[in-house]
């Protein structure tokens, strides 16, 4: 492993608030648990948000992986039985019991600095996955228009923030009044397929947002579904 995830603790008080406008992930991700016959692994669960609904639409403790103490903090206190909250990067993560579904949601991924830090993360979930088992996330897809409508520009919501694009290196920066900065690398279509493969998963569906709708030239979130052999 790499640099470490890109999530300094100070962007975990207002987490709710970078969060507010992605609702559509919820149904989304409880369908597919609804599905998993057997464990269920949220990587990234930060205050339990998503995990939160899926535990009360399955009956079952949802594991939550995490490496911020100060999330995991807030999952507890919402969460309580349940959740199964777990300290450690995702990149490292172990389970007693291989899981049904393993998912990754609010672009958590794109935390990885690196593709290496990534393959080690998709080889680690097929790794703790049953055969046929699930691995599903969702990543933004690079827009050029709107890195240059966004690159240097003060926003005021939901917290005071300058964002800043370094195209060279496939990374935007969320930057802090007070410079705490949290980055996210993006990722091609080709570069997903690529971490698909290596991990021996294959693709059951890509989607161009949470309806379910075609992945097309005009998407700019890819939700992935993959699949471990059976």
């Amino acid at each position: 492993m790499n640099r470490p995830v890109s999530y300094p603790e100070a962007f975990a008080e207002n987490y709710e608030r970078w969060a507010a406008d992605m609702t559509d992930d919820v149904p989304f991700y409880v369908d597919l648990a609804k599905d998993a016959d057997g464990p269920v692994v949220e990587l990234a669960v930060g205050t339990g948000r998503v995990a939160i609904p899926v535990a009360q639409a399955i009956g079952r403790a949802v594991v939550g992986i995490d490496s911020s103490p100060a999330m995991l903090a807030q999952a507890e206190a919402a969460g309580g039985d349940l959740l199964d909250l777990r300290l450690a990067d995702m990149r490292a993560f172990e389970l007693e019991e291989s899981a049904a579904l393993v998912y990754c949601p609010y672009r958590a991924l794109l935390h990885l600095a690196s593709w290496a830090d990534r393959r080690v993360l998709f080889e680690r979930v097929a790794s703790n996955l049953t055969p046929g088992g699930r691995f599903a996330w969702n990543a933004f897809a690079f827009d050029h228009s709107i890195a240059h409508r966004l690159d240097g520009q003060r926003q005021l919501e939901p917290v005071p923030h300058t964002l800043r694009y370094a195209v060279g290196d496939g990374r935007i920066d969320i930057v802090l009044d007070s410079g705490e900065t949290s980055s996210l690398w993006w990722a091609t279509r080709n570069e997903w397929l690529g971490l698909i493969d290596v991990a021996g998963l294959e693709v059951e569906a890509l989607y161009g947002w949470f309806d379910r709708r075609p992945f097309g030239d005009e998407s700019r979130e890819f939700v992935w579904v993959t699949r471990k052999p059976a």
